[in-house]
């Protein structure tokens, strides 16, 4: 691989480099939130409260937040569809395989080095879960994104291409043998690119995808590759434009709720990660609060909460009123579980929850509050708020409300 190809790529405004590895703050404010999601699925697993399925498991809201990612995510949780008449991936309906997962994903969490990460793996691997297969490295990045790699056709495609192999997809030997030279390759070119593995991955990606090609190259698979390019390109453009206007429409939400939150004489907490944004002139740095009070939390959970979009406390007492997740479309379930993190940490509090969503995603916000995983948590329960009724009513609950309870009458609760 050469440093013009690395440079070619991080050129392109366009390519995952550039929208996903380093122009994402979703994707940092994920890693934690996984992780979170991650120990609830190993925590789940130990009770026996995990369930027999896929669906409504806390395995299946790990997924839905790592699929949030899009583009090298995608398809991330499809392995993880139990398949009845299959019986694969073998981790629901057996209980000695469900509690080897477990383990390994608990080990995971808790392991601290390289080797340790890959003996798990390895432990895994020679398990041999039906069904069970490297599609796991993409929930095992987000715990230990210098030490494991994501996984999935694109990628291997990529690869194969890139060094002239015929690794093959669902081959736990294939992986891990892949994931040596990405893990070497890297090396040499560290400064070009990252110590997270995500950087290069992204690069196998376009690659595999056909966006990205090998100047001189006459592979036929990456021939076949280019034909899809013009297509993808295009698709690649389109979602880009979407995710500039979700953002700034997200910018403007934060904004009212900061807005509305000072009007009631709150104290405004905004998401770490967002203090440097402006909107119609005004900073939110200078206007919100520029740490959270101790909530007697560890450093873990408070980094996690710290990410929340929009936090209203008591200006005399710093006790949490209202917290609010600002939806777009990667940051749904993310956001969730950071408010559960939340919520765990103020059992002596009345904290009240808020997603608030564009109105055309309401049934799909209502479907994901009624998921078992935060349905079953009686002392969690979420409010929706559309960016619709906040816009409408901003201005009047300025002029006119005197607390938070204005909100319960503009907000959904029961589903």
């Amino acid at each position: 691989m050469t440093a013009n190809l690395i440079t070619h790529y991080k050129a392109d405004p366009e390519s995952v480099y550039n929208t996903w590895f380093i122009g994402n703050e979703s994707r940092l404010k994920a890693f934690r939130s996984i992780r979170r999601g991650v120990k609830d699925t190993v925590d789940a697993i130990a009770s026996d409260t995990f369930g027999n399925d896929f669906r409504g498991s806390p395995l299946e809201v790990v997924l839905a937040a790592i699929t949030e990612q899009k583009q090298i995510f995608e398809g991330a949780a499809h392995p993880f569809y139990w398949k009845p008449k299959l019986r694969i991936p073998d981790i629901y309906e057996n209980e000695t395989n469900k509690k080897i997962f477990g383990a390994f994903l608990h080990a995971c969490l808790n392991a601290t080095r390289e080797t340790q990460v890959l003996d798990e793996m390895s432990r895994l691997a020679e398990a041999n879960i039906k069904g069970l297969g490297p599609s796991v490295a993409n929930i095992v990045y987000f715990l230990h994104p210098t030490f494991v790699p994501p996984f999935n056709t694109a990628i291997l495609n990529g690869f194969n291409a890139l060094f002239n192999t015929k690794l093959k997809l669902g081959c736990w030997q294939s992986y891990l043998s892949m994931r040596e030279t990405i893990v070497e390759t890297n090396k040499l070119h560290q400064l070009l690119l990252s110590n997270d593995l995500g950087a290069f991955v992204g690069l196998l990606f376009e690659l595999g995808s056909g966006r990205l090609t090998i100047t001189g190259n006459a592979d036929a698979m990456l021939k076949a590759l280019q034909e899809k390019a013009v297509k993808l390109a295009e698709r690649r453009h389109k979602e880009i434009v979407e995710e500039q206007r979700e953002e700034s429409e997200h910018t403007q939400v934060q904004h009212m709720l900061i807005r509305i939150g000072r009007t009631l004489n709150y104290k405004v907490f905004v998401a770490r990660n967002d203090r440097n944004r402006s909107c119609h002139g005004e900073s939110f740095a200078l206007m919100t609060t520029p740490a959270l009070p101790d909530i007697g939390a560890s450093g873990e959970v408070m980094d996690t909460v710290s990410l929340i979009d929009v936090i209203w406390l008591d200006a005399s007492t710093n006790k949490i009123i209202c917290a609010f997740e600002v939806e777009k479309s990667t940051s749904i379930y993310s956001g969730m579980l950071r408010m559960k993190d939340l919520a765990r940490s103020l059992s002596d509090q009345d904290c009240h929850f808020y997603l608030v969503a564009p109105d055309k995603r309401e049934q799909e916000v209502i479907a994901q509050i009624n998921r078992p995983a935060f349905k079953g948590d009686l002392d969690f329960s979420i409010g929706y708020l559309s960016f619709n009724a906040l816009k409408h009513h901003c201005d009047g609950i300025c002029k006119l409300a005197e607390s938070h309870e204005v909100l319960k009458k503009i907000a959904r609760f029961e589903f």
